[in-house]
């Protein structure tokens, strides 16, 4: 039988994805983009519901790459075609996945929609009883489309055909995050999405319920209604949640405030109703979040880390413990920080106080051998009072080894030198410097050193300069030849390769890395 070619695109790249979604209209030339997934584990558990006909996977993706995607689709699902997307360096890669049945590859740097075209068109000929016939639809887009393309940031061509389908003067975005359940994801989705369009439909106001695709584990629907009943259709979703929240525990929901221009749709998505999704961290016991309902926010200001750890030096424990769970506490009620920058503000507190307790002083280093344990806790704590909870558990341990701490003889000078090190580690310090300045004989001061501290000098100077980097990396826009030059490092090609050494990542690949963090979230 003839109908449209169905089309799964697999990438951890979103702007691959919707650029090969949102570039052309497919259904004109005879295609459909059936769904999109971020990496082959995700797109296996998709084949049954969507059954594509074809599938555009690239070959390096977290969690199943698309060699072993490959394998293991071909191995269960032979009918279904695969078109290979990949960089020059990956072609061993793409070797290796045409031994399983690949039907052919496209070089991701050379990626036009015309070549693309070409190739499924190609492809969709080969499929037996799919008939399919190019340029066999008209060329207006369907709803769905429209507003996928809408969402994705594509301004409509003809604003009038998308408000043809929309009676009412406002809108809002209703929905949930879906990533807390487990089994067939997609039936559970339209499902929900179908008891809740109902449930709408059946109440007392004039609205008009649009699912749209956003992301794969996200339940996302429009809702179009006058405005005067913004009110009534904000309480009918709060009571279809209430109704079904005992069934469904793990589920976020957020209700986006009204707004009148639809070309807006992106911007509400991004910057109130994901934003609103991210809080459930913050107020765990709500199931669906509304910003209307959440309490003001008392700016927190920006805690002084320097001045904190310069009075731990001085072994002001008391009064610095203190003053960081008080500002701990504080900054856990501003629920507009998003979670990963208040894990990273607790994550780097341990971290600065674990090197600065453990320097020269063996009696601390329980701290150091524990610390990774407490980031990781807190990197997976799901609310913010359990994140605290593993906070205060660090500082209380901290604070009951530092009671127990007696000076021992030449720590006193030891600390000096570690300060001044902190102090000046972006000048060009040595160890003839250091000498100078306290008045040692150089070679002492080497055997100093390395008898009271558990590094020696080149090998901490080099971990203080590299911290420092490592904060820049994650928080400037600095070139990586600034910071190096910033840091203290005056040959760009030793600062990489000393960064690579302590944190096994290049600068750049650090860098990439810290924003590809804070994009997940």
């Amino acid at each position: 039988m003839s109908g449209l070619c169905k089309i799964l695109i697999v990438d951890d790249e979103l702007l691959v994805r919707q650029g090969i979604k949102h570039h052309l209209n497919w259904e004109q030339h005879g295609f459909q983009i059936v769904g999109e997934a971020s990496n082959g584990k995700e797109a296996l558990e998709m084949i049954e519901q969507l059954s594509p006909d074809i599938i555009i996977t690239d070959i390096v993706m977290p969690v199943m790459d698309g060699e072993e995607f490959v394998r293991i689709l071909k191995t269960h699902y032979p009918r279904i075609e695969v078109i290979v997307l990949s960089s020059y360096g990956e072609f061993h890669y793409v070797r290796s996945t045409f031994q399983s049945g690949v039907a052919d590859y496209i070089l991701k740097p050379r990626l036009e929609t015309s070549e693309l075209l070409q190739v499924l068109q190609n492809t969709a000929r080969k499929i037996p009883g799919l008939n399919y016939m190019a340029q066999s639809r008209s060329g207006e887009l369907s709803l769905d489309q429209l507003l996928e393309r809408l969402l994705a940031g594509y301004e409509p061509e003809d604003q009038a055909q998308l408000l043809k389908f929309f009676p009412h003067r406002s809108f809002v975005l209703a929905g949930a995050d879906l990533s807390g359940v487990s089994g067939d994801l997609h039936s559970y989705m339209a499902g929900l999405a179908s008891s809740l369009k109902s449930w709408l439909e059946e109440g007392s106001v004039p609205a008009v319920p649009k699912v749209i695709a956003a992301e794969s584990k996200q339940l996302l629907m429009l809702v179009n209604m006058p405005q005067e009943n913004e009110g009534q259709v904000f309480r009918l979703v709060k009571e279809f949640v209430a109704e079904k929240s005992s069934g469904m525990p793990k589920l976020v929901w957020a209700v986006s405030s009204g707004f009148a221009d639809l070309l807006k749709l992106e911007a509400v998505y991004r910057e109130e109703w994901l934003r609103l999704l991210s809080y459930r961290f913050y107020f765990p016991d709500h199931s669906c979040l509304q910003a209307s309902e959440l309490p003001a926010v008392l700016e927190v200001p920006e805690f002084d880390m320097k001045q904190f750890l310069a009075d731990l030096r001085k072994e002001q424990y008391h009064g610095v413990f203190h003053r960081l769970r008080e500002y701990v506490g504080k900054a856990a009620s501003n629920y507009r920080v998003p979670p990963f920058e208040f894990k990273s503000f607790l994550g780097n507190a341990i971290f600065n106080m674990t090197v600065v307790m453990t320097e020269g002083n063996e009696r601390m280093k329980e701290l150091d051998q524990v610390k990774y344990d407490y980031f990781k806790a807190i990197d997976e704590a799901k609310s913010v009072s359990e994140a605290v909870t593993w906070m205060n558990g660090f500082l209380e341990m901290a604070e009951q080894l530092a009671e127990a701490h007696t000076p021992l003889p030449g720590e006193a000078n030891m600390r000096r030198l570690l300060e001044y090190i902190d102090e000046h580690y972006s000048e060009p310090l040595s160890l003839g410097t250091l000498s100078k300045h306290f008045h040692f004989n150089p070679s002492y001061l080497s055997s100093y050193f390395s008898t009271h501290n558990a590094e020696g000098f080149s090998e901490y100077l080099n971990k203080i300069r590299i911290r420092k980097a490592a904060e820049l990396l994650s928080a400037s826009t600095l070139t990586i030849s600034e910071i190096s030059a910033q840091v203290g490092y005056g040959d760009h090609s030793y600062f990489t390769k000393v960064f690579k050494k302590q944190t096994g990542a290049s600068p750049s690949q650090y860098r990439r890395d810290q924003y590809g963090k804070r994009a997940e979230l």
